[in-house]
């Protein structure tokens, strides 16, 4: 028996060959919208209001265009509605419209003239999950660089309307000095680019001028997947290792059968969208370490360096295989206001390797971007966020759609209306990056409460895919989005109980 089990374990190599799954390429052409200069050209001296003045300047042409060709003609008892260029200039009892920018007076609301007032050593209270006012005591005001109106009427009531959203009313005001709308009109969607349209524009600008000029490409080759994945919670303990190793595997064409492989081979690029990392824990002093002097008020010895130990190991592990962009969140190392600027790569000893090289013009195959970030992947416009512009209208309203939240941002043409009122943001002076210039195709927003997807339309037939991504750590799902067809599908992972 020992000889023929010796017969059965020695035998010869087979001769049977594998297929080899070739992962599909990535066309990825990145804009540095929300890039802030370093240096000299980076200060926070300057005062956060030209912000508004910024935004306002930008859209109240385009919503005046819009309400003019939608009032123009509009008249109720045989008097016709007129134009106001400033709200002060509101007449009371004569029907008119005004263009302004929202503001949200809220009691609950953060107030940093009220916090300077009491005592500023106190540590701040935690943030509230909602700034609305239970007895009613909110107010919406219109406001420009003459003053404030207060609003009131239905319509606010059965729309979304948050502090630094640009809008035109129509109405009337009352005896008490308020103005009661009768209808409201946003910008809407902007202009929505052609698929290829920025790659074969790039093109033509570097081979325009040789002999026969640029002729666009017509066949383009088959388009793969995308992956999106936010809120990892990278914490360093043990219990993240098992979802995340699932999560690699999965992305490494190591787990499931011959089709799970060939499905993983079609995913051209990972999006990490944020809260790749848990809120900082700091490592349990010690008698001894408690006697010691910080040195320039940092204590070293109270750093856990772990979760970016083992974020970093992970990134490096699907790096050799798999392009990765990585979006900052709220809770990762990066600077808090927005945009929030890349995460250092000094912070990835193993993947920073696959970064680009310092000044260099090209993305590389790990490209750690900003928060928002916009780009063109596979010719199809993205845009997305880690959650934070979301997370911060939620406070705003009373309801919990996510989807129609992002709607409102997209129809307001600004990625961050709150900005800086609650939401921490660098003070521009010479323009608002987070005004939408041109509309996406595809609109990703990370470490949501649940997974959602929804697709809108805009008034030129402009057709936007709204992708909610819920926190991993929490669900353990992957979204996988098709570039053909822009279709999703959600991919879960986690542990079989029986019980």
């Amino acid at each position: 028996m020992g000889a023929e089990r010796t017969d059965e374990l020695l035998r010869a190599p087979r001769n049977q060959e594998f297929p080899v799954i070739e992962r599909h390429p990535s066309h990825y052409n990145p804009l540095e919208t929300f890039k802030i200069a370093s240096g000299d050209g980076k200060n926070y001296q300057q005062q956060y209001g030209d912000i508004y003045f910024l935004r306002l300047a930008k859209l109240k042409p385009v919503v005046e265009e819009i309400a003019r060709d939608a009032w123009t003609d509009f008249e109720i008892a045989g008097e016709k509605v007129r134009q106001v260029e400033r709200v002060l200039d509101v007449r009371q009892g004569e029907l008119c419209w005004v263009a302004g920018t929202v503001y949200m007076d809220m009691p609950l609301k953060p107030n940093i003239l009220n916090d300077i007032t009491k005592d500023h050593w106190i540590a701040a209270p935690p943030r509230r999950k909602k700034y609305t006012s239970p007895d009613g005591q909110d107010q919406t005001m219109l406001e420009d660089e003459s003053g404030r109106l207060r609003l009131i009427g239905t319509p606010l009531q059965l729309s979304i309307v948050v502090t630094g959203c640009i809008i035109a009313v129509m109405g009337t005001e009352n005896a008490n000095g308020h103005f009661e709308v009768l209808d409201m009109k946003v910008a809407d969607l902007p202009r929505q680019p052609q698929r290829w349209e920025r790659d074969e524009g790039s093109a033509a600008l570097k081979i325009g001028s040789s002999k026969g000029g640029f002729k666009p490409e017509k066949k383009r080759p088959q388009g793969g997947k995308v992956a999106f994945v936010s809120g990892l919670g990278i914490s360093g303990d043990e219990g993240d290792t098992l979802s995340l190793d699932l999560l690699m595997e999965y992305l490494l064409g190591e787990a499931g059968g011959e089709q799970d492989k060939t499905e993983a081979g079609k995913i051209s690029r990972l999006f990490i969208a944020g809260n790749s990392i848990s809120e900082g824990t700091l490592l349990p002093a010690r008698d001894d370490d408690r006697r010691l002097s910080k040195k320039y008020g940092y204590d070293s010895s109270a750093y856990n360096p772990t979760p970016t130990t083992h974020f970093d190991n992970f990134l490096s592990t699907l790096l050799p295989s798999i392009p990765i962009t990585l979006i900052p969140g709220e809770s990762d190392p990066a600077n808090a206001s927005m945009p929030q600027q890349p995460i250092h790569p000094a912070l990835f000893p193993h993947s920073r390797a696959y970064a680009a090289v310092p000044a260099s013009n090209e993305p590389g195959w790990f490209h750690s971007t900003t928060n928002p970030w916009e780009g063109d992947v596979d010719g199809w416009r993205f845009m997305g966020n880690g959650g934070q512009p979301i997370d911060d209208v939620f406070r705003y309203v009373k309801g919990d759609e996510r989807l129609e939240m992002m709607e409102s941002l997209l129809r307001w043409r600004c990625g961050a209306p709150t900005a800086p009122d609650t939401l921490w943001c660098y003070p521009f002076q010479d323009r608002d990056p987070f005004v939408i210039e041109e509309s996406p195709h595809v609109y990703f927003v990370g470490n949501q409460p649940r997974y959602e997807a929804a697709v809108i339309e805009g008034p030129a037939g402009q057709l936007v895919k709204l992708i909610a991504l819920p926190k991993f750590k929490e669900t353990g799902e992957m979204v996988l989005l098709d570039t053909d067809t822009l279709e999703v599908e959600l991919v879960r992972f986690g542990v079989y109980n029986a019980g």
